[in-house]
């Protein structure tokens, strides 16, 4: 087996210190600290963003099992790496579709991977899916509209923090 160097992990520390992302945010106080890793999936899907992730005691809606809007939530952030990882811009959402195909359990290891499926350049569609227990959880689509700096701004209502503004172009 060939070597293969380490690729370097996304993380929310690329929109500088103490952002406040839910998703992404090593510094959040209840929040997922997601990390990301840009892979190539090898099966005409190209190349995609992975992450891992065990959902905890407080991500619970009924007992034992993830809350949906949090497996949202997940499915939503992971997506958006897609559009960060994979173009270099920043993306907010402008609709999601979501397939919940069996309940997400706590405790559990899963593992998320999304991939572009459509790029027009203003708009674009990312393909997401969360896995469990090497089953299919969820299933989704999720579309970003991609803003310039003043778009971006307009959109925040305030000014860009300056690590964004190399994704905003």
């Amino acid at each position: 087996m060939p070597f293969e160097p380490p690729r370097p992990l996304l993380t929310g520390h690329l929109f500088g210190r103490g952002q406040p992302c839910f998703g992404c945010s090593p510094d959040h106080p209840y929040g997922f600290r997601l990390v990301f890793e840009r892979v190539s999936f090898g099966d005409g899907r190209g190349d995609g963003i992975l992450t891992h992730f065990t959902p905890r005691e407080h991500d619970q809606g009924p007992p034992g099992i993830m809350h949906g809007g949090l497996v949202s939530t997940l499915a939503d952030e992971l997506a958006a790496w897609a559009v960060i990882g994979i173009l270099h811009k920043f993306g907010f959402t402008v609709s999601f579709e979501a397939k919940l195909r069996r309940a997400i359990r706590i405790g559990i290891p899963l593992i998320g991977r999304s991939w572009l499926l459509d790029d027009r350049k203003r708009l674009v569609d990312v393909g997401v899916e969360i896995e469990q227990d090497g089953a299919l959880a969820f299933e989704g689509r999720v579309r970003f509209v991609i803003l310039d700096r003043t778009g971006a701004e307009r959109l925040l209502g305030r000014a860009l923090p300056p690590e964004w503004e190399v994704f905003c172009r």
